[in-house]
């Protein structure tokens, strides 16, 4: 126990990312059940499903769940009622500033955990309530900043007084470990999940992901200020080469639209976008997520006793 496990009512100090067209109630119920954080992707989903997959997680499991809010949503404002109006227990936000949400969402008894890439961030967030932080570097898949895990993590752990859960590049007990040396009381882990038995993805994903190698991912996205990492594939690439010669936003948006979908219901690899961490490369199998948290513990445990005593 720890103040993370305290704070979110769970057994183990792990969150699942709350990943597009991926985290739908099959991960997060299983995720919670393990003992980890559950949570529920928003990515542009309207409420209505959103509903649909809270209540269906309720229906699965009795053990604390979460939804992560992307801020970007242009259903944001009912998302955050929605919240509210479901008691969901707990919600990450990321993509954004959800300072303005965090008075109503404590005020409801829901545990504000919001996402940041920068010092500036989290302070400001922690001024406006938030119970905890995701501390995400850019190894991490999906929406990214600008700095490591490495240096974020510290940083943030000394400018605020919350809890710091360290995300991005973390797939096994070393980096769990390497985290909680950083500072940080939990970790979020994304990309070694799509793996899991119970993620409800094309295979073709999974696939993919195992296949993977350290260099296995490109960064798509800069030149509209919303980057995002993804594996790498012949469409993946020519897009980011239009972006390189000057695409204009609106052929990007439009080239993008729908690519997510493909990706995790389709497994379209010529026109998916397949979200995934750097760290990519150490996902070697699929396994339940029961054994993937059981994993991820004892290699921690394993990590800090093999250096007991090597600087004497």
């Amino acid at each position: 126990m720890n103040e993370i496990t305290e704070l979110l009512g769970i057994r183990l100090p792990i969150l699942q990312g709350g990943m597009t067209w991926v985290s739908d109630w099959h991960l997060v119920s299983a995720v919670s059940e393990a003992g980890g954080l559950g949570l529920i992707m928003t990515g542009s989903a309207p409420p209505d499903y959103v509903r649909e997959q809270i209540r269906a997680v309720r229906a699965a499991t009795d053990k604390p769940f979460g939804v992560n809010v992307v801020m970007l949503n242009e259903n944001v404002d009912d998302l955050m009622q929605l919240m509210i109006d479901e008691k969901v227990p707990v919600i990450t936000a990321g993509a954004g500033n959800p300072g303005k949400y965090v008075p109503a969402l404590k005020e409801a008894g829901v545990k504000v955990v919001p996402v940041v890439a920068s010092v500036a961030l989290a302070k400001r967030l922690e001024r406006a309530g938030a119970d905890a932080l995701v501390a995400e570097g850019l190894e991490s898949g999906g929406h990214i900043g600008d700095i490591t895990t490495m240096a974020l993590v510290p940083q943030v752990v000394d400018a605020v007084s919350v809890p710091v859960i360290a995300a991005g590049g973390i797939a096994d007990g070393r980096g769990m470990a390497a985290a909680f040396l950083l500072g940080a009381k939990g970790v979020q882990i994304g990309t070694r999940l799509l793996a899991a038995r119970e993620t409800n993805i094309a295979q073709a994903y999974k696939d993919r992901v195992v296949a993977a190698g350290d260099s296995d991912t490109i960064v798509t996205g800069r030149s509209t200020g919303h980057p995002c990492r993804v594996l790498k594939t012949k469409y993946m690439k020519e897009i980011l080469r239009r972006e390189k010669e000057g695409i204009e936003p609106e052929e990007f948006e439009l080239l993008m639209t729908g690519t997510l979908r493909k990706a995790a219901v389709d497994g379209d690899l010529e026109g998916g976008s397949f979200m995934a961490g750097q760290i990519a490369g150490l996902v070697k199998k699929e396994e339940t997520v029961a054994e993937i948290l059981d994993d991820l513990m004892d290699g921690m445990r394993a990590a800090f006793a093999a250096q007991e005593g090597c600087f004497k």
